[in-house]
């Protein structure tokens, strides 16, 4: 059978990254595609380019192996004739990335489940071909046509590298403690990442730069119990979620399907939440009624709190829930919002 070799042609730019620039392509095979173009970096000398030619070009004989629905599949990879750069031609997701819902904010439970549900199966599905992904965050973490989540940019990163990578590319918080400490990735160094993205996914982008940087703290151990979380966030969810991010790697879930087990179970409140400086508001329809909490932040010591509900669309009573009596302390505020919400 002959091999059909696709016709290639560029289009818009998409976006840059660390590891290159990203291109709309169109090819005669796969039709719409993105391009990621890996270019020698300036100064690099002619071994250590040569190297990590070598590598992605080696990479191609894993990525071919990774056919899933929620692994981005990658369609060849070339080395382009000026010797200075390789060429990823991959399925285009129309969707975008995760990092916009971060940046926007809190994520809803529901649609958190969903993703970690998809993208756990994803994992699991590279973790039986004995690949490691090394890069989980938001940012590779993309949306196909039908808002399936497809893991991307796998295979890019090594051990080699992964530490002077993540201060460079903004993934030091999603590395894993062991690593800090010389232990090199596994596939429970892919799980914690995954627990660090959903975090991060639950409360956006406000609420988690309000809390000390995770890179000053991971390689010191105990960052799970640090953990800063919105009152909505179910204890299931924070156990689940701790357990992902567990120092010792022996008592985190060891594999993915364990995740996706652990994931079932969650519930999904339907909570819209909204984190500003200064303030935190939850909404929540329910029939023809729909209730509101707000959290207001006077000063790092003086919080209050209240909850209504009113009718959706039409005139009607206000109804009184719940409130913090008068201005109260951040401790004492969050201790009778997670009552609320657990009730």
């Amino acid at each position: 059978m002959a091999t059909v070799i696709p016709q290639l042609r560029l289009g818009a730019k998409l976006g840059s990254g660390h590891f290159g620039e990203v291109f709309l392509g169109h090819d005669s095979v796969h039709g719409e595609v993105a391009v990621k173009v890996i270019a020698r970096n300036v100064g690099e000398s002619d071994g250590a380019w040569l190297a990590r030619r070598a590598g992605l070009l080696a990479e191609a004989r894993n990525l071919s192996k990774a056919s899933h629905d929620n692994v981005v599949q990658v369609y060849s990879i070339h080395e382009l004739p000026d010797g200075s750069s390789v060429r990823f031609c991959m399925a285009y997701c129309p969707g975008g990335s995760l990092q916009s819902a971060f940046d926007a904010g809190p994520t809803a439970l529901l649609r958190v489940r969903k993703v970690a549900t998809e993208v756990a199966i994803g994992l699991e599905a590279l973790h039986a071909r004995d690949m490691l992904h090394r890069d989980i965050k938001p940012g590779n973490i993309l949306l196909n046509r039908s808002g399936v989540a497809q893991l991307g940019d796998f295979g890019l990163v090594t051990d080699d590298l992964i530490l002077g990578y993540g201060s460079q590319a903004g993934y030091s918080d999603h590395i894993a403690y062991e690593v800090w400490h010389g232990r090199g990735t596994s596939r429970k160094t892919d799980i914690w990442a995954l627990g660090m993205t959903l975090y991060r996914l639950l409360h956006g982008k406000t609420w988690y730069e309000l809390a000390p940087s995770p890179v000053d703290l991971v390689k010191h151990g105990g960052f799970s119990d640090s953990l800063r979380w919105l009152p909505h966030v179910p204890k299931s969810w924070r156990r689940v979620i701790r357990k992902m991010l567990n120092d010792d790697s022996d008592l985190r879930y060891q594999s993915a399907s364990q995740v996706l087990n652990a994931l079932s179970g969650l519930p999904t409140p339907a909570w819209a939440t909204q984190v500003t400086p200064g303030r935190v508001s939850w909404e929540q329809t329910m029939g023809d009624r729909r209730r509101i909490v707000e959290w207001t932040e006077h000063s790092a010591r003086k919080h209050e709190w209240k909850a209504w509900s009113e009718p959706v669309g039409k005139l009607g009573r206000k109804m009184s829930l719940a409130g913090s009596t008068g201005v109260v302390s951040k401790s004492q505020l969050l201790r009778e919002l997670d009552a609320f919400f657990e009730g």
